[in-house]
């Protein structure tokens, strides 16, 4: 519902997840992880961004898992 209909979301939805123990921080945070990936998600789709093929991710895993993400490792490569 965040991501399609955020204006119908109500105080009552974050009294619900309240009750189920869910702390005003995790409720935040998991609004922002949902933003961010509907952003990212739409970035993707606008700039004809694919998930890579198991084979390519596969031949990729091991410089991933030496350098990251970070900007500088995947320059090197």
């Amino acid at each position: 519902m965040l991501t399609l209909r955020p204006d119908e979301l109500t105080r009552t939805d974050a009294e619900v997840a309240y009750a189920a123990g869910v702390s005003p921080q995790a409720l935040r945070d998991a609004a922002a992880v949902c933003a961010l990936f509907s952003m990212i998600t739409r970035l993707a789709d606008a700039f004809g961004w694919d998930v890579p093929t198991w084979e390519r991710l596969s031949a990729r895993a091991p410089a991933m898992l030496e350098g990251g993400y970070a900007l500088g490792a995947i320059r090197r490569r």
